[in-house]
């Protein structure tokens, strides 16, 4: 089960690398594509932690979902937004 979750995870974060390109091709903008990345690598970090929860494992999450957070409020105050 554990190794079924690492490729899940894995294939997040290429979907998410993926996505972001499309995004920022389409957009020309770079904090909207970074945005869906982080969102991918929120998801690949919450598959990790579903296998074997590690205090690294918890760390990078959070650390992910702190920075998630901070693009998300530079998008909502950006001028052009």
């Amino acid at each position: 089960m554990t190794a079924l979750l690492h490729l899940a995870a894995l294939a997040a974060t290429a979907f998410g690398l993926i996505a972001a390109a499309v995004v920022f091709a389409a957009a020309r903008r770079l904090m909207p594509a970074l945005a869906v990345l982080l969102d991918f690598l929120i998801a690949a970090g919450l598959l990790r932690l579903a296998g074997e929860p590690s205090w690294d494992a918890i760390m990078a999450a959070a650390a992910v979902i702190a920075i998630r957070k901070l693009v998300t409020a530079g998008l909502r105050f950006s001028p052009s937004h």
